[in-house]
């Protein structure tokens, strides 16, 4: 039974069974919660039913969020991506995505925390767009949830995956890491290459400070949300492509750890610095 103390353990289990980190780990969940493997899997597909609704209700061009800070941007992200853009029409149909469940949390509406509110639009930003586009069935969306949990848990008990004890790089690293993770084994990619995608996700946000504006989870935080799925896109591409983390994912997700311990409390989530610390992020949070 996986004990899910290392991202090598989880691989190497997959691998020595011939499976996929997802079938792994809802075997797995099955045998450690005694409950049938098909109650886990309908479970799951619930969560992705929330979260491909969070999409539809944040894309309301007149959703707004309670402070005004943020809202109708999914929409406007939308609407560009008819137009194909710099990226394509895919990556920015992406990121309205990843945009819309953000939004449609900081306006109190119902989201999957994957692994946080904060960072709630990474895994419907990815997952879901590759469900939407046709490019995966529901069922395989489903198992790219249990590899993205599975990544998640990891990262939860090596290092930490909230702001307020590791900085942004714990909530939007992680749900990067974990989407990244989820793509490559959607794509066809071995769980090794799910492992390397994971690890270079985290590492080009380590760092990521929580700053807040107002403390409310809207700036800069819907935009991160954005960030963290364009990267963990550009990371399972990379990963398919054979491109190998020269750091292995459990240290990778040790320094992350490392870096959270050293931030100060000012970049933890505590709204006292970085953007919330700015003229105009005082403003806001005053008027607020």
């Amino acid at each position: 039974m996986l004990e899910y103390s290392s991202i090598a353990e989880l691989c190497q289990a997959a691998e020595q069974a011939g499976t996929t980190i997802s079938q792994t780990a809802l075997a797995d969940q099955s045998e450690q919660m005694e409950q049938p493997a098909d109650v886990l899997y309908r479970r799951m597909a619930d969560s992705l039913v929330v979260m491909r609704d969070a999409v539809r209700a944040g894309m309301d061009p007149e959703l707004r969020s309670t402070s005004g800070l943020t809202g109708g941007d999914a929409a406007k992200m939308a609407r560009y991506a008819e137009q194909g853009g710099i990226t394509g029409a895919f990556l920015n149909r992406a990121m309205a995505r990843a945009i819309a469940v953000s939004e449609y949390n900081a306006a109190m509406g119902k989201v999957v925390a994957a692994p946080t509110a904060g960072s709630c639009g990474i895994l419907p930003g990815t997952v879901v767009s590759m469900l939407e586009e046709g490019l995966c069935d529901e069922r395989a969306a489903v198992m790219a949830l249990f590899t993205a949990g599975a990544i998640g848990m990891v990262i939860a008990q090596q290092a930490s995956i909230a702001g307020a004890q590791g900085g942004c790089q714990a909530e939007c690293g992680s749900a990067s890491a974990m989407a990244a993770a989820a793509l490559v084994e959607l794509c066809g990619g071995t769980p090794a290459q799910s492992v390397h995608a994971c690890a270079m996700a985290i590492k080009n946000q380590l760092g990521l400070v929580c700053d807040p504006v107002a403390g409310l989870v809207e700036v800069p935080c819907v935009n991160r949300n954005v960030m963290g799925a364009v990267n963990a896109l550009s990371c399972a591409e990379m990963a398919l492509s054979g491109v190998e983390s020269a750091i292995p994912c459990d240290e990778v997700i040790d320094a992350m750890r490392a870096v959270g311990d050293a931030l100060p409390a000012s970049l933890r989530e505590t709204g006292s610095g970085g953007l919330a610390a700015t003229p105009t992020g005082r403003r806001l949070a005053e008027r607020l």
